[in-house]
């Protein structure tokens, strides 16, 4: 995938730290011009209260090959959004992928309480953080992308459609908001797809962030210490590796054949050859169903 997307303009929306900074680095790593947006700057800290910044991200997309432009935004705010895209298309007059990674919800839940039990205000702010983000960055991101044939669209989650449709995702809220951005992705596609884009939704599997290292208190060097915490966790994979996936499905000339799909890093893993930092292939939905869900013992071999 080397310079495949030399020429390709990519917005990774929500690329401070997870999953965003693994696709915008593996972005930059495949060529791409890659604007990476969040609320955490070297001067200022979003609600998450974390180190991490989006500067930090745009020099990992630089340093990897492409050219990394940081945002500063809230996806919350259409005038700040509406102004993001309105730049992109001044600075370059296309947009050929969006990743619309928004997240920001993990230390607002109340993990274990029902419904009923949940502050109400707290999960309608997970919703907002979770759905409307995504709504209002592809309602004004669609039409730079549809200037050019080809464009792609990414839709980040956590869990497949089928596995999200079968199981109950933790709690009401979270539940809610992991199905929903998967259902926004099918639909997406439907109104993408006879204009010559693509819409997917995208999972990776248990992903070594910065937040679950810091859970586990391990670092991506020696993150196989936490196994003796938690056996399941040799299934999981660094941010890099659903990057990866990203990367691939934007460098596919025949991504259309992924329309309204909902993929994991894993299946996409087999389906484009690319591997892990560690040059291992984790196939963690397909464990998680078939070893962990089974309430079989932990063990990794055949899935990674």
């Amino acid at each position: 995938m080397t310079e495949s997307l030399n020429g390709k303009i990519a917005l990774v929306a929500g690329a401070t730290r997870g999953a965003g900074r693994g696709i915008a680095t593996e972005l930059g790593a495949a060529g791409a011009t890659v604007y990476v947006t969040g609320r955490s700057t070297q001067g200022r800290r979003s609600e998450m209260d974390r180190s991490e910044t989006i500067e930090e991200t745009a020099e990992l997309v630089t340093a990897a090959g492409g050219t990394g432009i940081p945002v500063q935004v809230d996806h919350l705010n259409p005038d700040q959004v509406r102004a993001l895209v309105e730049r992109i298309d001044a600075e370059h007059g296309r947009l050929d992928v969006l990743v619309n990674n928004i997240w920001g919800g993990e230390l607002i839940f109340s993990w274990d309480a029902k419904l009923w039990e949940h502050d109400l205000d707290k999960g309608l702010r997970v919703l907002r953080l979770a759905v409307d983000t995504h709504i209002i960055t592809s309602h004004h991101a669609l039409p730079l992308l549809l200037k050019n044939p080809g464009g792609l669209v990414v839709e980040m989650t956590d869990g497949t459609a089928r596995y999200n449709a079968d199981n109950y995702r933790i709690s009401f809220f979270y539940d809610l908001a992991k199905a929903s951005v998967n259902r926004m992705a099918f639909a997406q596609a439907k109104e993408l797809g006879p204009l010559g884009a693509t819409a997917v939704s995208l999972t990776p599997g248990w992903m070594r962030s910065e937040i679950m290292l810091e859970v586990f208190g391990v670092t991506e060097q020696n993150w196989r210490d936490a196994l003796e915490k938690e056996p399941h966790f040799a299934i999981s994979e660094s941010p890099r590796f659903v990057g990866r996936a990203v990367a691939a499905l934007a460098g596919d000339p025949q991504v259309a054949r992924w329309n309204g799909e909902s993929v994991s890093s894993g299946q996409l893993a087999q389906e484009y050859g690319f591997t892990d930092l560690d040059g291992s292939q984790p196939d963690a939905w397909r464990y998680i169903v078939e070893v962990q869900d089974a309430g079989k013992p932990a063990d990794a071999t055949g899935y990674r």
